[in-house]
């Protein structure tokens, strides 16, 4: 009974958390944003950048929307990746939930499963979109620090076993 009751509440956390960081997700300055995303990102992909695969995004805007959060960031690519706010104008967008976007990065995930069940929304160029989409797929987690790798393996695991909904049935007592 303990163990469905510790069950229950990792999904309700899980399952609500986003809502309940909405309002201060927004409050934290777009600078910020910014240079925390910037950060991670050309982290993420400086083997990828390096080697000129992100050269498909130059003169391009990705938007990515993380609906339960209540933010958007357009993303494009010089020499390096850069971030600015949503100015609804760009050539593709990518829409989801912040649990669905934490099981993609861990690898829980594969983005066409989720497209496919529409929890993954692309929209615009398709081409673009499917370069994009692909860049996901193979996302090579090794630029990372061990720990931001550790991180995320725990994260997505813990979102992972948070989403399922538990099992309620309680067999009767004779």
């Amino acid at each position: 009974m303990l163990a469905l009751f510790k069950k229950e509440i990792h999904h309700q956390l899980v399952i609500n958390a986003p809502r309940a960081l909405s309002f201060p997700s927004r409050l934290i300055p777009f600078y910020v944003q910014q240079k925390g995303l910037s950060l991670i990102l050309n982290q993420l992909f400086s083997e990828e950048i390096k080697e000129g695969e992100l050269a498909f995004l130059k003169g391009k805007w990705l938007t990515i929307s993380i609906d339960d959060l209540s933010v958007r960031w357009q993303v494009s690519f010089t020499d390096q990746l850069i971030i600015k706010p949503d100015d609804g104008i760009s050539d593709v967008s990518f829409t989801a939930n912040v649990n669905d976007l934490i099981l993609i990065a861990g690898r829980k995930e594969d983005p066409d499963t989720l497209f496919f069940q529409r929890r993954l929304n692309i929209e615009g160029d398709t081409e673009l979109g499917l370069e994009v989409k692909n860049l996901l797929d193979n996302i090579d987690f090794d630029n990372l620090s061990p720990f931001m790798q550790r991180l995320i393996a725990q994260f997505s695991e813990f979102v992972q076993q948070g989403v399922k909904s538990p099992n309620r049935f309680i067999p009767a007592v004779e």
